[in-house]
């Protein structure tokens, strides 16, 4: 799967780095976020600098789309709306 913007400044639309839709419910957060997080994981891609950003994109991605107060304030506002919420 590739990251869109996953070397560039602004940073990517969480759905789209786990690759679900917007209303996807937690199960279907929790499958995606694992499937990236195997293929990405530093341990299976020791030295690979791509794949280390990649896994942490993803495993921020699901951090906040997990929290259902994060969700609501990031499908709100985006980015800037955690950013103001010291997230």
């Amino acid at each position: 799967m590739d990251f869109p913007g996953a070397m560039s400044e602004a940073k990517a639309d969480y759905y789209d780095l786990l690759g679900v839709e917007r209303d996807a419910d937690a199960a279907a957060l929790k499958r995606a976020y694992r499937k990236l997080a195997m293929k990405h994981h530093p341990d299976r891609n020791p030295g690979d600098a791509e794949a280390e950003e990649a896994f942490k994109q993803a495993a921020e991605a699901y951090q906040v789309l997990s929290d259902p107060q994060k969700r609501r304030v990031y499908d709100t506002y985006g980015h800037e709306g955690l950013n103001g919420q010291g997230f």
